[in-house]
């Protein structure tokens, strides 16, 4: 079985548009790490319909109660592990890369202006309220990570295998770098 592969980096920075890409080219299971949070939420009473769930109100709401409780997280977490372990996954994950020890950790670096244009594409949103949302998200998930793993969500990047500054390139040129390290490394 090929080895696991993690994508990971801040919010709308294009771990999902890399990670199906990979997981295309290589044949390997996409998995993400939000989908498997989302379906969390969808158990407490959320309604998580839309890519775009995480930046509406209701989102930054769940975000607000994972703050308090780290259930969700690590019940996310565990399961990502074990499906890791198994091999032949591309999974998206803000924190599986420093949570397990082999497989392949792709770290995808990126203003956060850049994220905000992603995401004013993406979701249709204007350029204030993209970055007012990104910079929370990615805020607030450094502190949640922190208190609950104890690492630094984004300035610790010591366990990735490659980091992808997307700065300036489009989703193309990102897939095509990450093409190589997998394929290098795989």
């Amino acid at each position: 079985m090929p080895k696991s592969v993690i994508i990971s980096g801040p919010p709308a920075i294009g771990k999902t548009t890399v990670a199906k890409g990979l997981a295309k080219e290589f044949g390997l299971k996409y998995l993400g790490g939000g989908d498997v949070l989302k379906e969390l939420a969808k158990e407490q009473g959320f309604h998580t319909g839309g890519d775009d769930w995480w930046d509406t109100p209701e989102g930054m709401e769940f975000l607000k109660q994972r703050k308090t409780n780290h259930e969700f997280d690590k019940k996310v977490d565990g399961k990502l592990k074990e499906l890791f372990s198994k091999g032949g996954v591309i999974i998206t994950s803000y924190t599986l890369p420093w949570l397990v020890k082999d497989g392949i950790k792709i770290w995808l670096a990126g203003s956060r202006e850049n994220s905000a244009k992603r995401m004013t594409l993406r979701d249709k949103l204007s350029s204030e309220d993209a970055l007012e949302i990104v910079t929370k998200r990615y805020e607030e998930n450094k502190i949640i990570y922190k208190k609950l793993y104890g690492f630094d969500f984004g300035d610790d990047l010591s366990v990735f295998d490659e980091i992808i500054n997307t700065n300036g390139l489009g989703a193309d040129e990102v897939l095509s770098r990450a093409k190589l390290v997998v394929q290098k490394l795989l």
